[in-house]
């Protein structure tokens, strides 16, 4: 009796054995089945609403479904991490490598330049009596006068007085030679000059006209309010009228003409935004003009402006020249050549950092591989790039960023 109870006892346990063997098999099955359909998609790349877990044939079409791969979506950044490194963040390979260098370096500089006038040399040609213009034998602007070149001739009915009072006191008068010299220096400060003062008290004839002539050697640039800076761009043009003309009155004082003088100029050079603390004053420069490029003229910074020019984003800065001898024209192209100063800092080789839009981005070894890493970059010397911030003495990196970027190892595209 115990004999077959224990039997039917056994019997059950391998019946509830088996039962539960099958029931893992199956969940097991169910499950993987499950998990594998969900990562294999089928879809038709005509048709891509056609969604299916196995594989088979579209049936809008009729063509074959491919699988779909499933990957997960990146969280949309602006980080330099999200948008310029892999998904692991990291570039494994072994590539050559450099370091920072904290040194000093100098190198030559190449500055454009053009020649212009010099304004503390003009020359202001003003009335020195209210008159009115009677000729002008000066009509052009840019015309060349020489010194003691007649300019114009002026009428003033204050300046025949003055002669008729000479006049009178010589005639009438000619002991009191106290009162005559006053009135002969008065003429001689409304213009005249002393051989037509002299011609005055001999003739004793009234000559209400009193002809101008030049100071100086020189280029007319303008007449009243004339502006050199607006003029240079015109230098070449000799067909430009003065606004003066024949018959105008003019007050004293009043700028007639304004004469620029071609034998002291300034050299202009631009120095690009951020090099300027590489310039001082009294700074060594080579200068080379298009004329002749084998002419070298050895001279030295006079000037450094200070404000940046808005519309070229440079910084200028002066020579004073002696053109006398060289006869440069007036808005010749020049070509300046300088030893910078030397500027200590951390400075890195130009091929070891990449430039990604308005960032510059270099690699570090990191373990087996590199890390992308942004910096802030200064000055370009020499094949050499002065880092602000984003590396540290000792860091090793990459020594051609541009070869990690066009392994394709680096940059996905969306």
């Amino acid at each position: 009796m115990k004999n077959k109870y224990f039997k039917y006892s056994l019997l059950i346990v391998l019946i509830a054995l088996v039962g539960f063997g099958v029931y893992y098999f199956v969940s097991n099955s169910n499950e993987h089945r499950t998990h594998s359909h969900n990562e294999e998609i089928y879809t038709c790349s005509m048709h891509p609403q056609i969604i299916k877990h196995e594989p088979g044939e579209c049936p809008i079409c009729g063509m074959d479904l491919i699988q779909k791969v499933i990957e997960d979506q990146p969280v949309d950044s602006n980080a330099i991490a999200a948008l310029l490194q892999p998904a692991n963040g990291f570039v494994v390979g072994d590539f050559e490598t450099t370091t920072v260098k904290d040194t000093v370096i100098a190198s030559a500089i190449s500055l454009p330049g053009t020649v212009t006038y010099n304004p503390n040399s003009s020359v202001n040609v003003a009335a020195r009596i209210s008159g009115r213009i009677e000729k002008m034998y000066v009509h052009r602007k840019f015309q060349r006068v020489t010194k003691g070149q007649k300019l114009f001739d002026l009428y003033s009915p204050e300046l025949q007085t003055e002669q008729q009072n000479f006049i009178y006191l010589i005639a009438n008068d000619a002991q009191n030679a106290t009162i005559i010299k006053a009135v002969k220096q008065k003429l001689l400060l409304y213009g005249m000059s002393t051989s037509q003062v002299n011609a005055l008290a001999t003739a004793k004839k009234l000559n209400p006209v009193v002809s101008i002539y030049s100071p100086a050697n020189g280029i007319v640039d303008g007449t009243e309010n004339g502006d050199l800076q607006n003029q240079t761009s015109q230098q070449n043009s000799t067909t430009e009228v003065l606004r003066l003309k024949e018959g105008d009155y003019v007050t004293k004082g009043a700028v007639v003409f304004k004469l620029v003088n071609t034998d002291r100029v300034w050299a202009v050079f631009n120095v690009i935004q951020g090099y300027n603390s590489l310039v001082k004053i009294n700074q060594s420069i080579q200068i080379e003009s298009e004329l002749d490029a084998n002419e070298v003229v050895n001279a030295k910074v006079n000037f450094v402006e200070t404000q940046l020019d808005p519309k070229e984003k440079t910084n200028r800065i002066r020579v004073y020249l002696d053109n006398e001898k060289l006869k440069y024209p007036i808005g010749l192209r020049l070509e300046g050549s300088m030893e910078t100063n030397p500027k200590k800092g951390l400075w890195l080789q130009k091929e070891s950092l990449v430039s990604l839009g308005n960032k510059k981005v270099i690699f570090v070894k990191k373990g087996e591989g590199f890390q992308a890493t942004k910096i802030t970059t200064g000055l370009e010397i020499n094949g050499f790039v002065q880092v602000l911030d984003g590396v540290v003495v000792g860091d090793r990196l990459a020594q051609n960023a541009q070869y990690l970027i066009d392994s394709g190892s680096f940059i996905k595209t969306k």
